[in-house]
Formats: C-alpha cells, structure tokens, sequence
C-alpha cells in the first residue's frame, strides 16, 4: 500500500512546484515592465501639467502603470491566472444551483441578486442603466403584446379598456406624496406603487380581515381561510396580496435582469397566468374583476372577467393578452379548460388559488365544474404527478409556489383539520367525487398544513350595525305590508328577496300596475338583462330590486339602506348573505322579515342560530292599511285580468305558429254566435280593465290618507304617527331657531310627507315593541303536541265514521 502511494505523492510535489515555477516567472515578467515615472493629473493656473507624488516620486517604492501604456496583448494578461476567492466560489455555486434547480423560486433568485450585487464592482455597465434597459424592453412588449390584442378586438370592449389602463399605468406619477392619515396602510409595509393604488381608492384604513391577512399570505407565503362578516373587504384582503407578490416578483426580476441580462428571462413568469379566483355567481365575479381593476389601475396588472352568459370567443380574444389574474365562475372557466384554451391550462406558474364565497361553492350538484378545475392544478410537492400540460409546456416556463386562499361569510372546520390537511387524507365523500364541505374542498385544493385561519366572526354573525325586525301577517296579506313598506318608507335603495322564480314574477307585476319603478334579477334571465338591470337599480338613489338569492352572494351596491325578506330562506347561512347587502362598510341598514304563521318556527331558528334574544316588531301605522288594500285589490283584478289574456294570447300564437310550420290549416270550429259572444266579452273585459285603471290611477294620484283623515283640518285623533313625528321634529327646529334669534328671514315652504323616512329611521323612533325569543321553544313545543293531539283525535272520529258507514250497509244488505 505504502508502495503505491509514493509516487503518487512524489508526482503531486512535482505540479505544486512546476506551478510554482511559472507563477514566479509570471511575477518577473510584471517587474521588468517599464514604468512611468510621471502621470500628468492636472495643470497649475500657468497651464503646465503636474505630478502628484503617487505617480511614481521617490517617496515611494514602486510606481503605478499609465492606462495608455498598458496593452492587454503585449503583456499576455489575457491568461494571467487569477485566484478565486470564497465569495466568487459562493457566487458560481449558487448560480449552478439555481441553473440545476430551475423552479423560478424566489430564494434561488434572492441568492443570485445578492452575489451579484457583492462582486458587481468591476461591471463596466451600472445595475441601474441595466434595470432601466429591462423596464423598457417590457414595455415595449407590453405595448406589442396590447397592440396585437387591441387590432381584434373592438373599441368599447373589455379587453380595449384594459387595454388603455395598462398604457396608463406607465404614466405613474412617482413624485406624489401619501397624506398622514393613511399611515395604517404603511404599517403593513405595502409596495409603494400598491401604497399610491389605495390613496387613490380613498381607503383610509385597513379592516380587520385586511389587517389580518395580509402579513401571513404576502410576508410568510402562508395559504389562507378567512371568515368575516359580511361587507368587511374580503375581496382586498385576498387581492391586496396577489398584487404584492407581483410587484415584488417584477423588482425582482428587474435587479436580476440588471445583473445578468438575458439570461434572467428564465426566471420571469410573464404571459403566464398568475392567479385565479372562482366565484359562485356571474355578478360577484364581475363585481371582483371591477375591484381588483381599481386597485391595479396604476401597476400593468391585468384582470379579465370570464363568465357564462357572454360570447365565448372575445373572452378568447381578452384571454389572448395573457392577463395576470382571470376571475370567473366554475362553468364557463371549465368549458374553456376542456376546449384546450391555452392560456387557462397552462398553470405551473399559477401563484394563487382563490375561492370566495366558498360556502356557496360545496352546496350539493350545484359546481361539479369545480372538482374538475381543482384536478386540473398541478401538484406543487409532486411535481411528476397530477400534470395535465405537456412536458414541453412545463420546462419552458419556472414553477411557482401555490397560494390557496378560501373565503366566506360563515365558516365551519372541525377540531382535527389542521391533521386531516397533514395527513392528506382524503374523505369518503371526496373520494366519490363530490366536494360536499370547505374542509374537502381545501384539501382538495391542496391546502398545506400550515394554513393560517383567520375567523373574525362573532356569534351574532350579522354585521353589529344591522338593525332586524319583523311584521307578523297572514301569507295573503304579505303583498300589502310589501307596498306598504315601499310606498311609505320609500327612501334609500331596497332589495326584496323571494326564494322562487313564480313569486317573484307575482311581485313585479303587482308592483308595476302600482306604479313602483321596480327592477327583478333572477338565474333564469339572459346574462345582459340581468346586467342592465343592475345598472337600473344602481343609477336610482331610491331604486327597488326584487331578486332571488343569485344576488344575496357578495354583490356589492352602495347605499342599500333595506333588505325585505318576503319570503325566509331555506338556510341561516342564506339570511346571513341576504342581510349583508345592506350595512355594509361599517355603514347602518335595516332587514324586514315578513312572517307568515308556516314561517313561525323556522324564524325561531334563525333567531336561535344567531344567538338573538329579542327582535324587535316594525312599527305600523294601521290607519293607512285600509288604503293600501283597495289600491292592492285594484292592482290583483287588473293583474288578473292581463294574465289571462296574455295566455289566450300565447296559446292562439302557439297553435298558428306550429300549424304554419306543419303546413296545417286550423278549422273554424266557433260558430258565428260563438263569434259575436266572444267580441262582446272581450269588450266588456276591455271596458272592466279601463274602468279598473282609471280607478286605479285616480287613488295614486292622491297621497294615502289614514282611516278619518281630514282634507280640512289637522287633527290629532286622524293623523298619521309619522306625521306627528315630523310636525314635532319642525316645531323644535322652529323653537332652536327662535331661541337662538336667527328667524328674522322669511322661511321657505315646508313639504310634510309620509314617504320621507327610511325604514331604519322609522325602526328607531317607533314603538319599542320587542318579541322576546327565550321561551320560544317551549311554547312551540307545546303548540306541536296540541296540533298532533289534535289531528290524532281526528283519525279516530274518521276511522269510526268509517266504521259506522260499513256496519249500516252490512244491515241495509242483510234486509
């Protein structure tokens, strides 16, 4: 053994000395050059050029080669070996590393920025230059990229309009200022352009759902599970961190294109599809794209709504400038998917995962959409496995960590999900393919362990500034306190919420002959009437829309100040919704509930799963009922009467229609008196309608007057409540101004309505009449055990009728 390794060792000797011998030589070689004995720095004030001392004088040992004297090619420094230090073996072995591991993550380009930066002294060329060179270069790309999308596309389009925000995004003014008053923003360290975004949005603080997510899901990459109530912000709490994230990404990459130029594309995720958010209905997907959009105004982020109802190939068109977040409903985003269109399947730089209004989403046979989509994601910790792209597609572009972030108003996990997550596991009911609960859909979804839970519900769960009430009436006498509500607290925008297509259909007609300027917005409604019709509702500040609950999911409209549940929901997770379209932002709104007696116990249960001990009753003024019900009288016969003409018309029209197709002559099976009959009754139906209307219109051009109204005189006994409370509010005022001198002018006519106040308004100044819920249960309890006494009682007497009948026709036949 010793034998074999001392040649070995005498043949290492030999290279560190031959090495050694022509490093020396290298070093004579350097000292034999001639040097300079001056190097002209500057000149005196005579003109003469000077020397300093450190240009060779003999005050020091040595000298200092002139650049000019200095050829490259004469001295052979070209192959002069240079020693590699620890920090440039550092630097090449990172950048190996990431070359191995080309994922686009953010730490490999961290690590490669900062070797760079420490080593960057020689760089003939600044990073700023090189940065500037990189930001122009993609916006010349952007604006290619916009121009070809734009030639396709027409000019009003949604893709031309995104189209010249991103132009004016490189219009930024850099040099404005951010007032004190929002220093809470600041405090959540936002991106300086994002910081400008929100000035301009006029959002002075965050809330608590903003606050709260922002720092686990932009600064710690954590996935989240947010619950708040209702008009808390949840749409900025997920947006304002997918914004961050690309902005930080694009500095990024900027300072790494800086460095190492070219080669940094590699490490950018440009054109890729960057985030994606599902919502359960067209309107709240549309409401979301409208907001992220006003918040990345200003940063070249582009958002493009994708909903079923519109044309399917210009959301190609829009999809075709590669937007960086799409927002869109589970069907249409499937049908997509599964026709191959590229830039939705392409999703290994996918960075973020978003399902708002996630309770909505696992409600049974309603997305089975979803489960598809949620397949089609690539599996971050296996990156060979769950890959519908080609292999190809995923080497061209790095692969991102994924984000999943799910959102709702009302949330329930089990004690064990976190170790369901850990375990990944998978539920019976996942298994067969149905996503049934949030905790199957997250996991699903790919949700790590470490997900940060961020439930900020209480357990009223209604927003504290809501104010809930309700009328007791019979289920005939719901439309009358309707009208009731409408025509006497008219102020404000109100929604009335119907659970069925039929009743609301009812509604609006009834509500049109009585001259309420109403809008209705149901599933059943083309895409853009159901749009049209919440431009009507928005653009009127005392607009009515009627709607089944497609509107009671996140859709956001300002100013609503009343919710109306004409009919209750089938769920409490339901109401919650319903009644968060008003009171939101931290503003006050009122909910109504008209209570049927079939409706009794189930809001009893409503109340009990809000923890709600009383609620009060809206205050009435009964004096004005019997008005209210002639003109609805008038309105149900004119109703009547128009539907049932409009059926004989859809049938006549129905039956010539398919005889024509048919080539059919229908005969002429009505005799001429038939004939003439059938004329006079139609007259005498026209004549009945006409006189109805006139009727009608005569009694809506007069205000309602309450029950022993004097036209004549003011009179406590025949006033209105809310005319006595206005009439005291005007003698205050007028006492105030007397006692303060200031009714020397001549005041203006004062106008005393009864539609000048809101419900809310109303609800707190009326009678403070509250129905206790405690109790509640024991008394409907004894209710059931008397009904089913009583309907036992019944059996019997029908079974010995029975009984009785079968015994007499026994005897009658035997005789």
């Amino acid at each position: 053994m010793s034998s074999e390794s001392s040649p070995m060792v005498k043949k290492k000797k030999n290279n560190k000395k031959g090495h050694k011998r022509k490093r020396e030589e290298e070093l004579e070689r350097l000292d034999s050059l001639p040097w300079s004995s001056t190097i002209p720095i500057g000149e005196d004030d005579e003109g003469e050029t000077f020397s300093t001392l450190f240009a060779g004088s003999d005050e020091l040992d040595g000298g200092f080669l002139s650049l000019e004297e200095i050829d490259e090619a004469d001295y052979n420094l070209a192959d002069f070996p240079m020693a590699e230090s620890g920090e440039a073996k550092k630097g090449l072995k990172s950048k190996k590393r990431a070359h191995e591991n080309n994922d686009g993550n953010e730490e490999a380009v961290d690590e490669i920025i900062e070797d760079e930066e420490s080593k960057g002294e020689g760089d003939l060329e600044s990073p700023k230059k090189k940065e500037k060179k990189y930001k122009n270069k993609k916006k010349k790309e952007r604006k290619k990229r916009v121009k070809e999308v734009s030639e396709n596309v027409e000019e009003d389009s949604p893709a031309a309009v995104s189209c010249d925000e991103e132009n004016k995004a490189e219009e930024l003014d850099e040099e404005e200022e951010i007032p004190p008053e929002f220093s809470a923003w600041s405090l959540m360290r936002l991106h300086p352009l994002l910081m400008k975004s929100i000035y301009h949005l006029g959002f002075k603080e965050p809330t608590q759902i903003q606050k709260a997510c922002f720092t686990v899901a932009a600064f710690q990459g954590k996935d989240v599970i947010g619950a708040a109530e209702t008009g808390s912000g949840k749409t900025l709490a997920f947006g304002l961190p997918i914004l961050q994230r690309l902005l930080d990404e694009r500095e990024k990459v900027g300072k790494l294109f800086a460095l190492k130029g070219e080669e940094a594309q590699k490490y950018s995720a440009d054109g890729y599809l960057r985030a994606l958010i599902i919502t359960p209905t067209r309107e709240l997907a549309l409401q979301v794209t409208e907001h992220l959009k006003n918040a990345a105004k200003d940063l070249g982020v582009r958002v493009v709504p994708i909903v079923g109802g519109m044309s399917s190939a210009k959301q190609e068109r829009l999809l075709k400038g590669k937007p960086e977040i799409v927002v869109g409903t589970p069907g249409r985003l499937w049908e997509l998917m599964s026709a191959g269109e590229k830039h939705l399947v392409e999703l290994q730089c996918l960075s973020f995962f978003v399902l708002d209004e996630a309770d909505r989403m696992v409600e049974g046979g309603h997305f089975r959409e979803l489960q598809s989509i949620i397949d089609m994601l690539p599996v971050t910790d296996k990156p060979n496995e769950g890959k519908t792209q080609s292999s190809d597609t995923v080497s061209d572009a790095p692969k991102k960590k994924r984000q999943t972030f799910v959102f709702s108003a009302t949330i329930a996990l089990s004690s064990d999900f976190r170790k369901k997550l850990k375990r990944g596991s998978k539920s019976k009911q996942s298994s067969s393919g149905e996503v049934n609960s949030i905790e199957v859909l997250s996991e699903r979804a790919g949700m790590r362990d470490s997900v940060a839970i961020v439930d900020l519900t209480t357990a009223a769960i209604l927003a504290p500034k809501i104010e809930e009430s309700f009328i007791r009436c019979e289920e005939e006498d719901k439309d009358a306190y309707l009208y009731y509500l409408l025509s006497v607290h008219g102020q404000g925008r109100t929604i009335v919420f119907c659970t069925s297509v039929a009743a609301l259909r009812h509604i609006c007609s009834l509500l049109k002959i009585l001259g309420v300027d109403v809008c209705k917005l149901n599933a059943d409604m083309k895409q853009q009437a159901r749009l049209k019709a919440m431009d009507r509702f928005r653009s009127s500040e005392n607009g009515v829309l009627v709607a089944t609950d497609v509107v009671a999911r996140g859709i956001d409209i300002k100013n609503v100040r009343t919710i109306i549940h004409y009919q209750l929901p089938h769920s409490a997770e339901v109401y919650v919704h319903r009644s968060g379209r008003t009171a939101r932002a931290f503003a006050d709104g009122c909910s109504i509930a008209l209570i049927a007696p079939n409706d009794t116990s189930k809001f009893y249960t409503l109340c009990k799963s809000f923890s709600k001990e009383s609620v009060k009753l809206f205050p009435l003024d009964s004096s004005l009922m019997p008005d209210v019900r002639k003109r609805l009288s008038l309105a149900r016969q004119i109703d009547q009467i128009e539907r049932k003409g409009s059926r004989e018309r859809v049938d006549r029209t129905w039956l010539e229609k398919h005889a024509e197709l048919m080539e059919l002559e229908l005969d002429e099976d009505e005799s001429e008196e038939e004939k003439v009959d059938n004329v006079r009754q139609r007259k005498a139906t026209s004549a009945k309608l006409k006189k109805l209307k006139e009727e009608l219109s005569s009694l809506l051009s007069r205000p309602m007057q309450p029950k022993k109204f004097s036209d004549r005189y003011f009179a406590g006994r025949g006033m209105s409540p809310l005319l006595q409370n206005q009439l005291a509010e005007l003698t205050n005022q007028k006492q105030q101004q007397v006692a303060s001198g200031g009714d020397k002018k001549r005041r203006k006519l004062v106008v005393v309505s009864q539609n000048c106040i809101e419900p809310l308004q109303a609800l707190r100044d009326g009678s403070k009449e509250v129905m206790s819920m405690k109790g509640q249960s024991a008394d409907r309890r004894r209710d059931i055990a008397t009904l089913r006494k009583k309907k036992k009682e019944e059996k019997i007497g029908r079974r010995d009728q029975r009984r009785d009948q079968k015994k007499k026709r026994k005897l009658m036949a035997s005789s």
